[in-house]
């Protein structure tokens, strides 16, 4: 299941996770998960993540159909606040933003976007009101979200100013007594054939960004992503860490990865949807909301005993 040999994720193993995530809302798969043990106790933090909008894809409406079903869905559920992981447009079809906004403020939540690869950085930082990177911090927790990506690569890309400004964030949260969720739209981990092969390589920030994430293990939860259009993908192979993309709300792909026995996991939900994320010092606990209907899928990363 992705974790070191031995780690109680690998003792379970892949078919006792496909079961264990195809029950609807109460089946549950249960992991370690250090850095929650300093949440406290009776104060969850609960937010709502949407990813790869596209608006303008293919030039057809269907982007921003999905988009709003997406807005009234994230209106009514539980949630502080939303994340957006990047693609908000597609193809850097900038004249969109004002239809996004225009979307985006009727969910009635604080929504925080970071860009994707098909998003122009200026303008995306001009029309969204955003300079990255930024941090955003709700009751105990401390969300950074930064842009990685790059308009003509699928690659991600950490300089020298941002891996410096997260861990000066680290420590800033450590300091406040807060956890951390890292929000950037390309995954850092390491992924090859049959998954994308999309990610933060080790000339363009990898290795420097796995040092800093391994200095503050007690802090650092996860990092979230969009980009691959697979469903919630992950891996927990970097020690406590665990690295997740999220679904699109545009489209998803199922590529077998779990049948190819690629590393890591990968819920058994392809439909285009929203992910809600729920932090306590039980644990975290992601569900997968498809559009339309009710909760499909969930996995729970905790501290008990396997």
């Amino acid at each position: 299941m992705g974790g070191h040999p031995g780690t109680a994720s690998n003792k379970l193993g892949r078919r006792a996770f496909v079961r264990s995530t195809s029950g609807g809302l109460a089946a549950g798969y249960v992991l370690q998960l250090p850095a929650l043990q300093a949440a406290p106790a009776d104060e969850p933090v609960e937010f709502l993540v949407a990813s790869d909008t596209h608006l303008g894809y293919r030039d057809q409406a269907t982007a921003e159909k999905q988009w709003r079903a997406a807005a009234k869905e994230l209106a009514t559920l539980p949630g502080d606040l939303v994340l957006h992981l990047g693609d908000v447009v597609d193809g850097g079809r900038v004249q969109l933003y004002a239809t996004y906004k225009e979307i985006r403020d009727s969910i009635g939540k604080p929504v925080y976007e970071i860009p994707g690869n098909h998003d122009p950085l200026d303008e995306f930082e001009k029309q969204l009101g955003r300079k990255l990177p930024y941090a955003v911090e709700h009751k105990w927790l401390r969300i950074l979200l930064l842009n990685n990506s790059h308009l003509k690569s699928h690659d991600g890309f950490l300089g020298d100013e941002q891996l410096v400004w997260l861990d000066q964030q680290c420590q800033q949260a450590a300091a406040a007594g807060q956890l951390v969720v890292i929000a950037m739209h390309v995954p850092a981990h390491k992924n090859l054939h049959p998954d994308r092969g999309w990610y933060v390589k080790p000339a363009n920030g990898q290795t420097q960004l796995y040092e800093i994430l391994e200095k503050h293990a007690d802090r650092v939860v996860c990092l979230l992503h969009g980009h691959f259009h697979n469903g919630v993908r992950g891996w927990h192979d970097h020690g406590p860490l665990y690295e997740m993309t999220c679904p699109s709300v545009l489209y998803n792909l199922d590529r077998k990865l779990e049948e190819q026995q690629a590393p890591g996991f990968n819920l058994p939900e392809f439909r285009p949807g929203l992910t809600a994320f729920r932090l306590s010092r039980e644990g975290l606990q992601i569900r997968y909301k498809p559009l339309g209907v009710d909760f499909s899928a969930k996995k729970s990363l905790d501290r008990k005993k396997l």
